[in-house]
């Protein structure tokens, strides 16, 4: 399946990467793609005692998670927000 392709005001094509992973051991919870998210796509949640590193405080007990993960758009905003480079985007087909 070919991915989606869109176009930009310019009428260049452009090809969406959306979210596909966060990862929860070097999330720190700081929420700042759930802040610039304009699609709700994540959530905050309670870290898993599977996620705790040895480093963190017990403080630091929240991370994000991906709530809905369909309704990214692809704009990128939370991987460039992100401090520790947590999420992982791939280019995908409608529907996957």
């Amino acid at each position: 399946m070919e991915p989606i392709i869109g176009l930009t005001r310019g009428g260049a094509s452009w090809t969406p990467e959306f979210v596909v992973d966060l990862n929860a051991k070097t999330c720190i919870g700081c929420g700042r793609c759930y802040k610039v998210c304009p699609r709700d796509v994540f959530n905050l949640v309670e870290r898993d005692e599977d996620d705790l590193d040895e480093d963190l405080d017990d403080d630091n007990m929240m991370v994000m998670t991906i709530a809905n993960a369909m309704d990214c758009i692809g704009c990128g905003s939370c991987a460039r927000v992100c401090p520790k480079g947590c999420h992982t985007h791939e280019a995908r087909p409608v529907g996957v």
